[in-house]
């Protein structure tokens, strides 16, 4: 017990229930709700699990250090007063990432550059010799988060964003992020027991993610580094470990998961990325321009999709909501229909009565999510 400690794990705006929900099932102790943020206590075989087993989590942040700031210049003393040896060989490597909310510090950059100028100057002081900054592969992520005037000094376990999964080598113009798409699937309810179907699936996102929340698979298997892989404690012998016991607790899909676009280099992408992900045998890919389709058989259907906004796509976005609206109506009964928009005008125009409606942010952009039920015969039919 006395090996736990605080960690920080940073998500989207509306995805904190989410998070929260998956750290519980994970076996996190104490978790906390923030905005796009939860805290939550473990060891460091938690911490390997949590970067590895996350799907809603952007970075994983251990706090080492926490003080408050007047100006530029108590932010400099604490940080010259740490125990940066602890962490930190005087011939190592870092990198230092800020994020500040205050009126007296406004630039993030600066907060950074500050906090590094702090580090090397003690090692310099005190062993003669100073690290260097290596932006790309440090041994040490250092991120400084400053709130009016407290600041909290972590180490960065993640690395890169873990939306970074490892498996999308192409994508399209107007990607979507990993940890957007598995929220989305997650949002949706969607629990692996019936057909599943992105109808506009561009480079195959939301597919690998439902496939690998249907089977319940690992959604960082396959990233090429963590930043704790290079920490002075790093255990491989461990990390495998947790590793094993993560894909012990895989299972069995017994339904569909289809994907259709109109684009034939989007179809190639999206097949690249499947296979990548070495999803082929539950995800199924066709070149098929959604608005001239019927669903077919008779059980239901589940589907989630992110349309074009209009953001980076020319289209007349009145005609195609409401052909969206149409399709939906003639040729999908039985399914239940998301998708995920920041064209809150366009959504105008789909012509059908949205039964959930969650906001979210896509990109820095306002975004709703929506939820369409479109039943078998009339709704009169389905409650008689």
């Amino acid at each position: 017990m006395e090996n736990n400690y605080k960690m920080v794990a940073k998500t989207l705006f509306g995805f904190e229930d989410l998070l929260e929900r998956e750290l519980i099932q994970l076996g996190a102790m104490h978790v906390k709700k923030g905005v796009r943020n939860v805290s939550f206590e473990g060891d460091k075989g938690f911490m390997y699990k949590a970067n590895l087993a996350l799907r809603t989590a952007i970075k994983i942040l251990k706090p080492i250090h926490t003080f408050k700031v007047r100006n530029e210049q108590d932010l400099y003393d604490n940080i010259y007063k740490m125990s940066w040896e602890d962490y930190l060989k005087p011939t190592g490597s870092l990198a230092v990432d800020a994020t500040v909310n205050s009126q007296v510090f406004t630039h993030s950059l600066y907060i950074a550059q500050k906090t590094k100028d702090a580090i090397v100057d003690k090692f310099r002081d005190t062993d003669g010799q100073r690290p260097n900054v290596d932006l790309k592969f440090p041994d040490v992520k250092i991120n400084v988060h400053i709130d009016r005037n407290t600041c909290n000094i972590s180490l960065d376990a993640s690395g890169d964003s873990l939306h970074k999964r490892g498996y999308k080598t192409a994508t399209n113009i107007a990607p979507i992020n990993e940890v957007l798409a598995a929220g989305l699937v997650m949002l949706s309810g969607w629990d692996g027991q019936s057909d599943f179907m992105d109808p506009m699936c561009g480079s195959g996102t939301i597919l690998a993610e439902a496939a690998m929340i249907a089977c319940n698979i690992p959604p960082n298997l396959m990233r090429k580094e963590f930043a704790f892989e290079r920490w002075a404690d790093w255990d491989v012998d461990l990390f495998e470990k947790i590793e094993e016991s993560l894909l012990n607790k895989t299972r069995d899909f017994h339904h569909k998961i289809i994907g259709y676009d109109k684009s034939p280099s989007a179809v190639s992408k999206a097949k690249e990325n499947i296979k990548n992900a070495h999803l082929e045998e539950f995800v199924h890919i066709q070149h098929e321009d959604f608005f001239k389709t019927q669903k077919g058989g008779d059980e239901k259907l589940h589907m989630v999709f992110n349309p074009p906004y209009g953001e980076r796509l020319d289209i007349d976005m009145e005609n195609f909501y409401k052909t969206i609206g149409d399709t939906l109506k003639q040729g999908y009964p039985g399914t239940d229909a998301w998708f995920i928009t920041s064209n809150l005008d366009a959504l105008k125009h789909v012509g059908l009565r949205p039964s959930r409606k969650i906001h979210l942010v896509n990109a820095k952009l306002e975004a709703r999510f929506v939820k369409y039920v479109m039943y078998e015969g009339s709704k009169k039919a389905k409650y008689n």
